[in-house]
């Protein structure tokens, strides 16, 4: 525990006194004290820093509320804000902890440039007969990705004319599907990851989150399963699960993802 007065919170992480209001009334932090020192936690230190870094990209008191009330609900027990890197992406929030980065809003997971960059080599090795056609369809992704700080209408047809050119570009479907999930179009979005020719965790997650959203809880529940299947690390689809059949009343089912949730955090630190 360390000790601050309300002087020396302002001074070491420059928060405003609304945001610093907000984060004592959602409960984040201790009230500090008018007068004296106020004992505070690593994970209080930790919520500060990252509310700090957050009004420093000049984002409002009330979505940081916001997003770091999500991030809590989200992120492994135990690691916290401790590993996490909290970034702006167009109208939303991106946490990044560890290799997995999902957006705070959704919880839908977000394919970063990298990966595709690794795709892509793979689908050049396959064939140079294709490779023309791959490399234009990367560079649709590579500027629809870019377009999401700034014009999601814009990014979405990126991403789109990449999937014309190739309809397996499995990154392009994946982010194309989030950013129709998030405006609201979730008829649509569902078309775009149902017409996936390759198997994905990643896709079959967000397909998951988006048929909670369309209250179709039976074809979530299984999606979930199949990201599982695809991916067994993927630990927050085991999370996930636990709270959908916890409201479906199926406690057993609930326990035993629940339990594999925690081995997970257990085993990995995570």
């Amino acid at each position: 525990m360390h000790e601050y007065s309300q002087a020396d919170l302002t001074r070491l992480f420059h928060l405003s006194k609304t945001l610093l209001r907000s984060l004592v009334q959602a409960g984040y932090i201790t009230r500090p004290a008018r007068t004296g020192k106020t004992r505070y936690s690593f994970q209080d230190l930790l919520i500060l820093r990252t509310a700090s870094a957050l009004q420093g990209a000049r984002i409002p008191a009330a979505k940081i509320t916001k997003a770091l009330g999500n991030i809590r609900a989200s992120v492994s027990p135990g690691a916290m804000l401790s590993a996490l890197v909290v970034s702006s992406s167009g109208k939303d929030l991106v946490v990044r902890e560890g290799a997995q980065a999902w957006e705070v809003s959704s919880g839908q997971f977000a394919l970063p440039l990298e990966a595709t960059r690794a795709a892509s080599v793979s689908n050049l090795s396959r064939t140079k007969r294709n490779a023309a056609p791959v490399e234009e369809a990367n560079a649709h992704y590579v500027r629809g990705h870019a377009l999401e700080e700034s014009d999601l209408e814009a990014a979405r047809a990126a991403y789109l004319s990449a999937l014309d050119l190739q309809s397996d570009h499995i990154e392009a479907r994946i982010n194309l599907g989030r950013l129709l999930h998030l405006a609201g179009e979730l008829e649509a979005a569902e078309q775009v990851y149902r017409k996936a020719k390759i198997a994905n965790a990643v896709l079959s997650f967000n397909l998951a989150i988006l048929l909670e959203d369309m209250n179709r809880e039976t074809e979530a529940a299984a999606a979930y399963r199949e990201a599982l299947a695809r991916d067994p690390h993927l630990h927050d689809a085991h999370f996930n699960l636990s709270r959908l059949y916890e409201r479906t009343q199926q406690p057993r089912e609930a326990l035993r993802h629940l339990l594999a949730y925690r081995r997970h955090v257990l085993q990995f630190g995570e």
